[in-house]
C-alpha cells in the first residue's frame, strides 16, 4: 500500500507534467497545421517550407533551453518563502526575488531571440555553401525571414511559461495555445491565398501568421497572467531595471540545457541523414516512426519539467531527504506510460502506423520497414525517455552543465559511432541505424542517473541558501 506521501508525491507530479505535456503536443500540432498548408502548394513548397521549419525549430529549441532554468529557480525561491511562513502563502522576500527573476529572464530571452533570429537569417544563405538545391533555397528564404522575428515572443512566452510552471500555475497556458491553432490555421489560409483582401504572399505567409500567432499568443496570455490573482502581483516586465548578477546566473543555467537539446536534436538529425544514405523507403520508414515517438516524448518532456520543478520547489522548503522519492515516482510514472504505449506498439501495430502513412499506407516495402522500426522504437522510448527524465531531475537540483558533459559522451563518443559500426560496418543499414541510436540514448540515460545519484548523496548536506547561491 502507498502511504499519503506517495501519493501526494504522484498527483503534484501529474499536476505539473500535463499541462506542461498538453502544450509540448499542442505545440507539434501546430507545426503539423503549417507543414499541412505547405502541400497545398506543391511538392517544391514542402521541400522548401520543410527545411525552413526544421532550421527555426533547431533554433527555437536551444532559445528555449536558455530560458528552461528559470522555472527551477523560481520555484526554489517559492519554497524558501514557503518554508518561512510556514504556509503555501509566499513572504515579501521571495516575491522580490521571483520579480527579479523574470525581469532578469524577459532579458535573457530577448537578447537570445534577436541573436537565434540573425542565425536563422544567416543560415538561410550559409547552407548555399554546404551543397543544397539553390531552387529549394530560394524558396526557403522568404520564409525564413518571415519566421524569424517571431522568436521574440516565443521566447517571451516561455518565460511566462517558466514563472507560471514555476509557481504551479500552468494551466491556462495549455488552453491559449490550443486556441492559437486554429489562429494559425485561418492565418495560413488567409495569406497563403490572399482571402478578404489581404496580400497574396505563398510560402511566406506560412511564416508570417506563425509569428502573428506567437505575438497574439504571447500576448493573450500575458493578459491572462497579469489578470491571475497569484501570478499577477508578481510579475514584473522591466526588463531594463534587470538585476546583472540575476542575468548571469540565468545565462549560467541555461547554456549547458541549450546545448544540450541541441545536441539531441543533432543526433537525431545525424540518423536521419544516415537512413537517407540507405534509399527513399528506409528514410521514409525512419520518418514514420521518428514522428511517432516524437509525439510519445512529449509526455516524458512534461514529466521530465515537472518533477524537476518540484525538486526544486522541495529543495527550497528545506525538505531535499524527498528528493530521492520523487525521483523514484517520476521514474515510474514514465516507465509505467512507455509501457503501455509499448505493449500498444506489439498488440496493434497496423493501428498504431496508419496515421503516419499517409500515401505510403499502399507501399507494402514502406509499411514493412516502418514495421521492423517499431520494434526500435520501443527500446528507443524508454532510453530517450528515460535520460530525459533523469536530466530534468538533475536540473532541479540545480545541475545542468554536469547533463551537458554526459550528454555529449553518450550521443557522441557512443552514439554516433555505433550508428556508424552496426549500420554500416556490421551491414544492418537501417535497423542499425536505430539500434545505434537507442546505445547513445541509453547509455546517456545510465551517465546522467549515476551523476544524479552522486549528487543526491550530497544533497541533504547543503542548507537551501547554498543551493539557492549555486544556481
Amino acid at each position: 500500500m502507498l502511504d499519503r506521501t506517495h501519493w501526494n508525491d504522484y498527483r503534484a507530479i501529474v499536476a505539473l507534467a500535463a499541462p506542461i505535456a498538453g502544450l509540448q503536443l499542442a505545440q507539434v500540432a501546430l507545426t503539423t497545421v503549417d507543414l499541412a498548408m505547405m502541400g497545398l502548394l506543391g511538392i517544391a513548397a514542402v521541400a522548401a517550407g520543410g527545411l525552413a521549419l526544421l532550421l527555426y525549430n533547431q533554433l527555437r529549441t536551444m532559445c528555449v533551453g536558455m530560458v528552461t532554468g528559470v522555472g527551477n529557480m523560481i520555484a526554489a525561491a517559492a519554497g524558501r518563502g514557503e518554508k518561512r511562513t510556514g504556509t503555501d502563502e509566499l513572504d515579501e522576500d521571495a516575491g522580490a526575488e521571483i520579480r527579479g527573476y523574470v525581469r532578469a529572464a524577459l532579458a535573457v530571452a530577448t537578447v537570445t531571440a534577436m541573436v537565434g533570429a540573425a542565425l536563422l537569417v544567416g543560415l538561410g544563405f550559409a547552407l548555399a555553401w554546404l551543397g543544397q538545391d539553390p531552387d529549394v533555397l530560394e524558396l526557403a528564404r522568404p520564409i525564413i525571414w518571415t519566421l524569424a522575428p517571431g522568436l521574440i515572443p516565443m521566447l517571451w512566452l516561455n518565460v511566462l511559461r517558466q514563472f507560471s510552471v514555476g509557481l504551479r500555475r500552468a494551466g491556462s497556458l495549455l488552453r491559449v495555445t490550443l486556441v492559437s491553432i486554429g489562429v494559425n490555421a485561418v492565418l495560413n489560409a488567409l495569406f497563403i491565398f490572399g482571402w478578404l483582401g489581404l496580400p497574396k504572399l505563398g510560402l511566406a505567409g506560412i511564416g508570417l501568421s506563425t509569428t502573428l500567432v506567437q505575438l497574439w499568443t504571447f500576448g493573450t496570455y500575458l493578459w491572462t497572467v497579469r489578470r491571475d490573482p497569484v501570478l499577477g502581483p508578481l510579475l514584473s516586465l522591466r526588463i531594463w531595471r534587470a538585476d546583472p548578477e540575476i542575468v548571469k546566473r540565468i545565462v549560467r543555467l541555461g547554456t549547458p540545457i541549450s546545448l544540450t537539446y541541441g545536441a539531441e536534436a543533432a543526433i537525431t538529425s545525424i540518423a536521419t541523414v544516415f537512413m537517407g544514405t540507405f534509399g527513399a523507403v528506409p528514410l521514409a520508414a525512419s520518418n514514420i516512426v521518428n514522428n511517432l515517438a516524437y509525439i510519445v516524448y512529449q509526455v516524458n518532456i512534461g514529466l521530465s519539467q515537472g518533477s524537476s520543478i518540484l525538486v526544486s520547489r522541495t529543495i527550497g522548503q528545506g525538505r531535499a531527504d524527498r528528493v530521492g522519492g520523487i525521483a523514484r515516482r517520476t521514474v515510474t510514472l514514465g516507465f509505467a506510460f512507455m509501457t503501455v504505449i509499448g505493449l500498444l506498439y506489439v498488440l496493434f501495430p497496423d493501428a498504431v502506423l496508419a496515421p503516419f502513412l499517409g500515401a505510403s499506407r499502399d507501399d507494402t516495402e514502406v509499411v514493412a520497414a516502418a514495421s521492423v522500426l517499431l520494434w526500435f522504437a520501443i527500446a528507443h522510448q524508454y532510453c530517450k525517455g528515460a535520460q530525459n527524465l533523469c536530466i530534468g531531475l538533475l536540473r532541479g537540483i540545480g545541475n545542468s552543465a554536469a547533463g551537458l558533459s554526459n550528454t555529449l559522451i553518450g550521443y557522441f563518443a557512443l552514439g554516433v559511432p555505433a550508428m556508424v559500426l552496426f549500420g554500416y560496418g556490421l551491414g544492418w543499414y537501417g535497423p542499425g541505424v536505430w539500434l545505434g541510436l537507442c546505445l547513445g540514448f541509453g547509455a546517456t540515460a545510465a551517465l546522467v542517473w549515476r551523476t544524479f545519484l552522486r549528487r543526491l548523496r550530497t544533497l541533504g548536506e547543503r542548507t537551501p541558501e547554498a543551493l539557492a547561491a549555486a544556481r
